[in-house]
């Protein structure tokens, strides 16, 4: 913390982030936000807020878009295999019946598909 906040990082570009200081304390992300005393004491020494670079800002945009087109296009894949299913449903009801139609008919039935018989 005490690198980020001098201005002297050793592994990160400087930003007061959280994420930049688990990153020069070489600890993981999860790890930072398991030290609520370190948290509160950043809180303390860093009470402004953040600022984006527009590349920052262009990414999370971006990543924003595509999650929503991601959720919509799962939602569409979704919907189109609910078609499917119930397409498949159908088609295996027909040929069911299809099956128990001919048993029905036998060869008499055949004869009868088949059309009357010229001569």
């Amino acid at each position: 913390m005490a690198r980020l906040l001098a201005g002297k990082p050793l592994h990160t570009d400087g930003a007061l982030t959280k994420e930049n200081l688990a990153r020069e304390a070489q600890v993981s992300h999860a790890t930072v936000h398991q030290a609520e005393d370190i948290l509160a004491e950043w809180d303390v020494k860093v009470d402004r807020p953040v600022l984006r670079t527009p590349g920052e800002v262009q990414r999370d945009e971006t990543i924003a878009t595509l999650r929503k087109e991601l959720r919509e296009a799962g939602r569409q894949a979704a919907e189109a295999q609910g078609l499917l299913d119930a397409l498949a449903t159908v088609t295996a009801n027909l040929y069911a019946e299809n099956l128990t139609l001919k048993k029905r008919l036998g060869r008499k039935g055949l004869a009868v598909l088949r059309g009357p018989e010229r001569e």
